[in-house]
């Protein structure tokens, strides 16, 4: 360690010791809370079964900033660099989409032969895989319909389809050693006033229903639904609303997916968590920031994030908790996107692991003076300290001097992708 960052963090140790916090099991503990990192921030959601179709499903990307991934070896040596700037556990959520094949496979074919890079890539970076079915971009998602659709065709199609990626799903599992968490959302709703509410919704819970009827082992797998309040193309109605989703989770016993965009803006995930989790065993946390909209921007250490993770941390759930991110921006670096975000999820839980007893305490004494005392106080305290320290234990970069190794990146390799 430096002997500035080593000064540094002593002051640090001695001043949380004075309130009764051990850094040094802060860090540990925080070195093992994994947190999985999005693959379709590096590629614009795009994938690679055809990189030629248009997004849809109210899924918009913003920006043409140089350097697009535009294969999967171009991807994972993108997500190579970006997990080295990032210290502690991280896993990657992947999207249907991102299959490899040397034929057409339609998505309601898809083995897990087709994501076998995928897992030798992440057997050799020791980190697990995640997995989503792509329930948009494809011609039979045009009227943003899937697991809703009326034409029992195309319906069978998408739950053909989210059936095969359960399987890969614990493929991933068996093949890693560690669960890998599959997430089910989809698009459908309608831009205007419907006629019939009950119809879509009620032809939704008998497809995930039909989806989950095959037993599969939560050593290896483990089941999420996502609701959504509102999309692009389908503000007046969201079939899979969060009431919805929410409902079908507790009495399903899967797990319930928060993402921190789906909801109204008044509305925030860290004031749910301890309500959902009263009622579901695990929660899927997608980490996102808003901006008046599920505008999907970069994570920043702002308030909503820094809340999220006191709440696990407060709550003791951190072990009920899978923490995902899910953003992507197209108008910065993308390797840039993905260290900017990851590092402030885990600035977030440190900060909240480095909060002391005192403010619990004086709460159940009912002195609330003290207790808003101790909460403003704690935001000044040296955590940031104790981050550099870490990261350097960790062996990555302090402070913003990862992005010297990021801009290098870009002039060598993302500048000559055109």
């Amino acid at each position: 360690m430096t002997v500035s960052v080593q000064a540094a963090y002593s002051l640090a140790r001695e001043s949380f010791g004075e309130l009764g916090v051990d850094t040094e099991a802060v860090m540990a503990q925080l070195d093992r809370i994994p947190i999985s990192m999005h693959c379709w921030q590096g590629d614009d959601v795009r994938g690679f079964e055809d990189s030629s179709r248009a997004l849809s499903g109210g899924i918009q990307t913003t920006g043409n900033y140089p350097g697009r991934a535009r294969t999967a070896a171009e991807l994972r040596a993108d997500l190579d660099l970006a997990m080295a700037q990032i210290p502690g556990a991280k896993r990657l959520n992947l999207h249907a989409i991102y299959l490899e094949s040397s034929h057409k496979v339609d998505r309601d074919a898809i083995l897990p032969e087709h994501f076998a890079g995928w897992v030798d890539w992440a057997r050799a970076q020791g980190v697990g895989l995640d997995f989503n079915p792509s329930c948009f971009s494809h011609p039979l998602a045009e009227n943003n319909l899937t697991l809703s659709h009326p034409d029992p065709a195309i319906r069978q199609f998408w739950i053909d389809h989210c059936k095969a990626c359960r399987r890969i799903s614990a493929s991933f599992g068996k093949a890693l050693g560690t669960p890998s968490v599959m997430n089910i959302w989809v698009p459908d709703g309608s831009k205007d006033v419907p006629v019939d509410r009950f119809g879509p919704r009620q032809r939704l819970l008998h497809a995930l229903d039909d989806i989950l009827a095959e037993p599969l082992s939560r050593e290896f797998h483990k089941d999420a639904v996502e609701g959504k309040l509102f999309g692009i193309g389908a503000e007046s109605y969201t079939v899979g609303s969060n009431e919805f989703y929410l409902a079908y989770a507790t009495s399903r016993n899967v797990m319930l997916c928060l993402d921190a965009g789906h909801f109204h803006p008044t509305e925030v995930v860290s004031d749910k968590l301890s309500a959902a989790l009263c009622f579901v065993d695990e929660v899927l946390l997608h980490v996102s920031r808003p901006v008046r909209w599920d505008s999907d921007h970069i994570v920043v250490l702002d308030d909503e994030t820094q809340a999220i993770a006191n709440e696990l941390v407060r709550g003791g759930v951190l072990a009920r908790v899978n923490i995902g991110l899910d953003y992507f921006d197209a108008s910065i670096n993308r390797v840039a996107a993905w260290v900017i975000g990851t590092r402030n999820m885990r600035k977030a839980l440190l900060r909240a692991l480095l909060e002391p007893s005192r403010l619990r305490d004086a709460e159940l004494a009912g002195d609330f003076s003290s207790r808003l005392v101790f909460m403003e106080e704690h935001k000044s305290a040296p955590w940031a300290a104790v981050w550099d320290a870490y990261c350097e234990r960790k062996e990555v970069p302090v402070g913003s001097a990862w992005l010297d190794r990021v801009k290098a990146y870009e002039k060598d390799v993302l500048s000559n992708r055109g």
